[in-house]
């Protein structure tokens, strides 16, 4: 195996450094490529291997003794619902598995809230792939893992991360049905609580929301559209801003299960049953949804599945290939519950 010299990201570079991306170019290959030979990974031709050795010793880079350690992907988390978080790991650890590597969690909340930054460390523990779950990732820091070799796959980021993959679920059409869903019981006026608007996620489901609408010739009512962020909190309280409207929505759609819970809240202060007086729909479908009473309506996200793309994309691009595409959308399915029903006539 080769080990790098002093990292340039942590100190001053010493004379004749050069960075993982620049060996890559030097050698005309691509810097999974070069972190593979680094790392002394299998499937890098012999010629092409030798080139790189060279290179990477020109510049100050040396071989070690193999210390036996497990190649690895890992999954970092920031604020993620434990459900959730358990459902993308057992699809990443399925694809991982099969083909030998171990899967490291990582939770940078202790990081981010000390206000340290959250990539070094993994920049340092050299991983074969990682993959992120967190709403702080950059294109900067897609650049910095690209510049050391390490493959970077981002889980519905907030923002555009190009030339960093994204492995998300289709939210527009997610929201699509879960409004037609809606729309088709006979409800015209719907509420919508969204969340973060520099959310790709979160707009992606506000526009779907707005094509339900447009498509059933049902006019768009702004006065019923709320901005907040996916927490109960946030939910509750929007809704109890909707719900003490003179004309208040007969049924809510929400950014996701955590704000649809936030509305059960309010409509138990408001003296409102649900689905008689109000109807509500969700998004994500965590575990807990289908333990309301009465069950939550929602649009399920595949996270599973989400995680095993992921995984299948990071390896892919450790072995030294490109991604075929920027974005991957895996479809939703709306799941009907016991909290939606036709409008009442009150």
């Amino acid at each position: 195996m080769i080990e790098e010299g002093p990292r340039p990201h942590l100190r001053k570079p010493r004379r004749g450094d050069l960075p993982l991306a620049t060996i890559a170019e030097l050698a005309g290959v691509s810097p999974p490529t070069v972190s593979k030979v680094l790392n002394g990974r299998r499937g890098v031709g012999e010629q092409t291997r030798q080139r790189v050795e060279a290179l990477l010793r020109d510049h100050g880079y040396r071989r070690r003794q193999s210390t036996g350690a497990a190649l690895c992907v890992e999954v970092v988390f920031h604020q993620m619902l434990s459900s959730i978080a358990m459902q993308i790991l057992r699809g990443v650890q399925e694809v991982a598995g099969a083909h030998d590597h171990t899967v490291g969690f990582t939770d940078v909340h202790r990081l981010v809230s000390a206000g340290l930054p959250w990539a070094d460390q993994l920049l340092a523990r050299q991983p074969t792939a990682v993959i992120t779950v967190l709403s702080l990732v950059t294109a900067e820091d897609g650049e910095r893992f690209t510049a050391d070799g390490i493959p970077l796959v981002a889980i519905d980021p907030v923002g555009d991360l190009f030339p960093t993959p994204a492995v998300g679920s289709n939210n527009w059409s997610g929201a699509l049905a879960a409004t037609r869903h809606l729309l088709d019981l006979g409800h015209r006026r719907v509420g919508v609580l969204t969340g973060p608007v520099r959310d790709l996620s979160a707009r992606a489901r506000s526009d779907g929301f707005r094509a339900a609408l447009d498509y059933a010739g049902v006019p768009f009512d702004q006065s019923l559209e709320r901005h907040g962020v996916f927490t109960f909190e946030s939910g509750r309280d929007l809704a109890t801003q909707l719900l003490a409207r003179p004309d208040p929505p007969t049924a809510v759609v929400c950014g996701d299960d955590l704000q649809a819970m936030g509305v059960y809240a309010a409509a138990r202060d408001a003296g409102l049953r649900i689905p008689d007086d109000l109807s509500v729909v969700g998004f994500d479908d965590v575990e807990q949804a289908a333990w309301l009473a009465p069950p939550l309506t929602t649009v399920r996200q595949p996270f599973a599945e989400i995680g095993a793309t992921a995984a299948r994309l990071a390896l892919t691009m450790a072995d030294g290939h490109a991604p075929a595409q920027e974005r991957y959308e895996l479809g939703t399915t709306l799941v009907v519950r016991g909290s939606t029903a036709p409008p009442s006539s009150r």
